[in-house]
């Protein structure tokens, strides 16, 4: 009986480490989209900055 007793603790733990590490998965995924969105932004606004001083055309 004392071995089933065991045997549910370190269920409970096993399924309590799982649970933090989908947890820091889950904010280490919203952040790399955060990143993403702001590297985005930033590139459309060097985009239009190098448009409006002339810079994105080729040589002729």
């Amino acid at each position: 009986m004392e071995q089933i007793e065991e045997e549910k603790i370190n269920l409970r733990l096993d399924t309590d480490v799982q649970k933090l590490e989908a947890e820091r998965l889950r904010k280490g995924k919203t952040k790399a989209e955060e990143d993403l969105d702001s590297l985005e932004t930033d590139y459309k606004k060097l985009r239009l900055s190098m448009r409006t001083a002339g810079l994105g055309k080729t040589l002729e």
